[in-house]
């Protein structure tokens, strides 16, 4: 469901959105974006990937912004104080962004599926829905999503009333799944150290 005076989703008019304003509470408060996994920070891997399938990216952080800057792109922090969860981190970034959509990605997720933009995009359209995340089969994977700006005032409305829930915002609004079936494996985050070491344990034996 494009709204007028909107273009479909394409590569110049998404702005890719790397999610690092969590606490990291599981890794004992570490930056998990900024975590080395094969040698280089999650936040690069995750850039890397997404940078052939959208023309704009800009890092959504709470903390450690200059190290975050230094990877070349804009960051913005969360408007809400109190690492308020992954909406807020949607409500600056559509706020931010001057695309039609944002496509949104955790930062503690290091393969991101190189036709991603594509699958979620094709989804929208094809089910004539205001928005689309991935589905990997067996779990819904609601913070890769493409999300248009024209619902940036209904989110923010949804946020000052106090809710934070990103399942239940959805639910406000028709969604549609894109399936992601055959690449399940990609869809994986580090949320532990144990995450992290078991991730370069395989990729060593591989």
């Amino acid at each position: 469901m494009i709204s007028a005076g909107m273009n479909p989703p394409e590569k110049n008019n998404i702005t890719a959105v790397v999610l690092a304003g969590g606490r990291g509470r599981r890794l004992g408060g570490l930056d998990k974006g900024l975590l080395s996994l094969d040698g280089k920070p999650l936040i690069k891997h995750i850039i890397d990937a997404i940078k052939p399938q959208a023309d704009t990216i800009i890092i959504n952080a709470n903390r450690n912004q200059h190290e975050y800057a230094n990877y070349g792109y804009p960051v913005i922090s969360d408007d809400m104080t109190g690492y308020q969860g992954p909406l807020a981190g949607f409500a600056a970034a559509l706020s931010a962004c001057e695309t039609d959509y944002i496509i949104t990605l955790p930062c503690d997720g290091p393969t991101v599926p190189a036709d991603l933009v594509s699958r979620l995009a094709k989804s929208l359209i094809n089910q004539n829905a205001e928005l689309a995340f991935a589905h990997d089969g067996q779990h819904m994977q609601r913070v890769y999503a493409l999300i248009p700006r024209t619902l940036l005032g209904n989110l923010r409305a949804f946020l000052e009333a106090g809710d934070r829930k990103v399942g239940l915002w959805y639910e406000q609004h028709n969604i549609a799944l894109a399936d992601c079936s055959d690449i399940k494996e990609t869809f994986f985050n580090i949320n532990t150290e144990e995450d992290r070491l078991t991730t370069i344990k395989q990729d060593t034996s591989a």
